[in-house]
């Protein structure tokens, strides 16, 4: 963040820029915004609690994280538009860490989605998932052995079962891998989601797996949302964008984080 001479702006545009470097960067601490801006970290707190209660972020020892919240405003086909080129990078190198004859979990979204898209060619797989979508795309390819669609509250708007229902089929099963996606990961926070009904369904699923390889674009590093799903250290591999937040990324690889960019 390069220091610049802003003694002639008011609170509303300084709050506003906070934001886009907030968007930007993924988070923010007090110190430097202080520096960037000028001005006290006293006013810079005040900013980001303001900011906070607003629900446009999340407050953190000495700074703040994104909360990212207008990609929940989009629908899923939305979603699936949104950052699709890198999500298809992205689906390409995860599908390469599958083998023939793997079971393999599936969370909801559009990651995953896209993953399941690059498997037409993988033989013999066994595909789980809470994901409406993900299961019809499996269902549609020749080379899955079984496909099996977990059972429970649907949420129609973004395609995904959960509830208690949908876990107590998941204690049934046990797979090589997972192919997770989150709305956020964040060294400081952890693997989060925007939908509270997932969390525990996800937690299960990574304590069913022998590998956990979550796959988030670059827009999701350094992100928190609402409800978490478990620490980073539950994460085995990473698979994200060159362009992600490289602060977070070396926070990845210090706890033994796989991190592969592409």
């Amino acid at each position: 963040m390069v220091e610049q001479n802003r003694d002639d702006i008011d609170i509303d545009e300084r709050r506003k820029r906070i934001l886009e470097l907030l968007h930007r960067d993924g988070k923010v601490k007090v110190a430097e915004l202080s520096k960037f801006f000028g001005t006290s970290e006293v006013t810079i707190r005040s900013d980001l609690d303001e900011l906070g209660t607003q629900q446009l972020l999340q407050r953190t020892h000495g700074g703040a994280i994104s909360t990212y919240k207008s990609y929940y405003n989009m629908n899923f086909q939305e979603r699936a538009e949104a950052n699709k080129e890198e999500k298809r990078k992205i689906a390409v190198e995860a599908a390469s860490q599958i083998s023939d004859g793997d079971t393999v979990i599936l969370g909801s979204g559009t990651t995953p989605l896209y993953v399941m898209k690059e498997l037409k060619n993988h033989k013999n797989l066994i595909i789980i998932t809470n994901s409406l979508s993900i299961a019809q795309e499996a269902g549609f390819n020749r080379n899955v052995t079984v496909v099996i669609l977990l059972g429970g509250d649907l949420n129609f708007e973004y395609q995904f079962v959960s509830g208690d229902d949908a876990i107590a089929q998941l204690y049934k099963y046990k797979a090589d891998k997972l192919i997770l996606s989150s709305d956020g990961i964040s060294s400081e926070f952890g693997i989060s989601t925007y939908h509270h009904q997932e969390a525990e369904l996800y937690r299960q699923m990574i304590a069913r797996v022998d590998k956990t390889i979550l796959v988030a674009d670059y827009s999701k590093i350094g992100r928190a949302n609402f409800s978490l799903i478990a620490g980073i250290d539950k994460i085995d591999c990473l698979i994200t964008n060159e362009n992600a937040n490289k602060e977070e990324i070396e926070a990845y690889k210090e706890v033994g984080i796989e991190v592969r960019l592409v």
